[in-house]
C-alpha cells in the first residue's frame, strides 16, 4: 500500500504592519493638546481672538493697506476714506465675538456674519472678515446641523449679492470663487472634526462597556469556579463526616457492651457529626440543585487517577511525561482533587493552544508543608495573560484552586525556548482566610 501524501501546512498569514513612528508621535502630541484644551479651553479661545485682531491691526497700521489687494484691490483702496477707529471697532468687536464661538456657536455666527457683511457692504474689506469662516467652522463642529444648512445658504446668497451686484470688483468671478471656496473648506473641516469626535466618543463608550462586560464575565467565571470547587468539597467533607459518624456510632455501641463511661461522649460525637452533615447539606448542597451533571455517584478523582488522565491526553496526540516525588498517597482527598484538577486544566490548555506535535512535562512534588505542580509544554508561543485580554476559564480555575490552599500560581510563557508553563505551589492545609470560601 502506497503511503498517503503529506498534507501541506497552511501558509502563515502575513504579519500586520507595525505602527508608523511619525504617525504615532503625531497622535501622542494631538492627545496631549486635546487634554490641555479640555483643562484650559480659554487658552485656545484667547489665541484665536488675538490672532484675528492682530492680523487686522497690522492692516490698519500706516503703510499696511498698500500693495496688491487681489480681486478686491478697488475696495481695498477705498478703505482709506474711513476714519481709523471704524475698522478698528469692527476688528475688535469681531475678535471679542469669536472668543465665545465654542460656548454659543449659533449666536456667535449670526453676530459675526452680520458684522462682516455689513462692513463688506459699506466697502470695508479687512482680514478680520476671516472670523465668519471661524464661526462657520464652530457651527459645523458644535452647533445644530439644521441651522448649519440655513447658515451656509445665507452666506452663499449674501456673498454672491455683494460680489456680483452691490460692489464694483474688478474680477468678481475670481473673488466669488475665492470666498465660496473658503466657506466650503471651513464647513467641510468643521463637519470632519464633528464626525471624528463622535466616532471617538463611540469608540471610548464601547471600550468602557467592553471593559465592564469583561469584568462581569471574569467575576461570573470566578463565581462558577468557586461553586464547582464548593461542590467537590461538599462531596469530600460529606464522605469524611459519614466515616466519622459511622466510627463514632460503632465505638459507642462497643463501649455500651463493655460498660465503659465513654459511651455518652461517643454518642454525642456521632450526633454532632450528623448535625454537621445536615448543615453541610443545607449550606453547600444547594450548589448541586442546578448541576445535573454532578449527580453521579462516582468518587472524586485523586493522584491515583493521574495515570488514566495522562493516557487520555496521550491518546489525543500530546506527548506527556510525568515525574513525581514525595508521599503523594498521604495527601488529603481535597488536596489530591485540587492537584488532579490543576494538572487536568493545564494539559487541556496545552491541547487547545500548543498545537501538534507538542510535548508536556508534568512534575509533582510533595514535601512536608507544600505541594508543587509544574506543567511545561513546548508548543507555539502564546502571549502572557494581562489585564487587556480576557483570561480563559481554565486559568481562573487554577488560580482559584491555588488561592483555596493559600498557594501561588505562576502562568505564562517559558523563559527559555517556546511554550507555556504552569507552576503552582499549594499548602497542604487550606489557608485560614479561605476555609469558608466555598460557602
Amino acid at each position: 500500500m502506497s503511503p498517503e501524501p503529506a498534507v501541506a501546512a497552511p501558509e502563515a498569514a502575513p504579519a500586520a504592519p507595525g505602527p508608523d513612528p511619525l504617525l504615532d508621535r503625531f497622535m501622542r502630541h494631538q492627545r496631549r493638546a486635546r487634554d490641555f484644551d479640555l483643562r484650559r479651553p480659554w487658552v485656545l479661545d484667547t489665541a484665536v481672538s488675538a490672532f484675528v485682531f492682530l492680523v487686522s491691526l497690522a492692516d490698519l497700521l500706516p503703510g499696511g493697506r498698500d500693495g496688491d489687494g487681489g480681486p478686491f484691490q478697488a475696495e481695498s483702496d477705498a478703505q482709506a476714506a474711513f476714519p481709523f477707529y471704524v475698522p478698528l471697532a469692527f476688528a475688535l468687536t469681531l475678535a471679542l465675538a469669536v472668543w465665545w464661538r465654542r460656548r454659543h456657536p449659533t449666536a456667535v455666527f449670526f453676530i459675526v456674519s452680520t458684522l462682516v457683511f455689513t462692513q463688506w457692504a459699506i466697502g470695508l474689506w479687512q482680514p478680520a472678515g476671516m472670523s465668519v469662516l471661524i464661526a462657520l467652522y464652530a457651527l459645523a463642529s458644535l452647533g445644530s446641523l439644521r441651522l448649519l444648512a440655513w447658515a451656509v445658504a445665507m452666506v452663499v446668497v449674501e456673498t454672491s449679492l455683494l460680489v456680483l451686484v452691490l460692489q464694483d470688483i474688478e474680477e468678481p468671478l475670481l473673488g466669488l470663487f475665492f470666498l465660496l471656496g473658503t466657506v466650503t473648506a471651513a464647513v467641510a473641516l468643521g463637519l470632519t472634526v464633528r464626525v471624528r469626535r463622535l466616532y471617538t466618543a463611540a469608540l471610548e463608550d464601547r471600550a468602557r462597556r467592553l471593559e465592564v462586560e469583561r469584568d462581569q464575565r471574569e467575576r461570573l467565571i470566578a463565581s462558577a469556579e468557586r461553586a464547582r470547587i464548593a461542590r467537590e468539597m461538599h462531596d469530600i467533607l460529606g464522605h469524611t463526616l459519614s466515616v466519622m459518624v459511622t466510627l463514632a456510632d460503632g465505638a459507642a455501641t462497643l463501649a455500651v457492651k463493655r460498660g465503659e463511661p465513654s459511651a455518652g461522649a461517643l454518642r454525642m460525637l456521632g450526633d454532632t457529626g450528623r448535625e454537621a452533615m445536615g448543615e453541610l447539606r443545607r449550606v453547600l448542597g444547594v450548589l448541586r440543585a442546578d448541576d445535573r451533571d454532578s449527580r453521579s455517584l462516582s468518587p472524586q478523582p485523586g493522584v491515583a487517577d493521574l495515570d488514566t488522565l495522562l493516557e487520555r491526553v496521550r491518546a489525543a496526540g500530546l506527548t506527556v511525561t510525568c515525574q513525581t516525588s514525595g508521599h503523594l498517597d498521604r495527601l488529603s482527598p481535597s488536596v489530591q482533587l485540587t492537584v488532579y484538577r490543576i494538572i487536568q486544566e493545564a494539559l487541556t490548555n496545552t491541547l487547545k493552544h500548543a498545537g501538534l506535535p507538542a510535548s508536556a512535562a508534568v512534575t509533582l512534588t510533595a514535601s512536608a508543608g507544600e505541594v508543587r505542580i509544574r506543567v511545561a509544554d513546548t508548543g507555539v508561543p502564546r502571549p502572557a495573560p494581562d489585564e487587556d485580554r480576557e483570561p480563559g476559564h481554565g486559568l481562573i480555575g487554577i488560580r482559584q484552586r491555588a488561592a483555596l490552599y493559600g498557594g501561588t500560581a505562576t502562568i505564562g510563557p517559558r523563559e527559555v525556548g517556546t511554550g507555556w508553563i504552569v507552576d503552582v505551589v499549594l499548602q497542604r492545609h487550606p489557608a485560614p482566610d479561605t476555609e469558608q470560601a466555598p460557602s
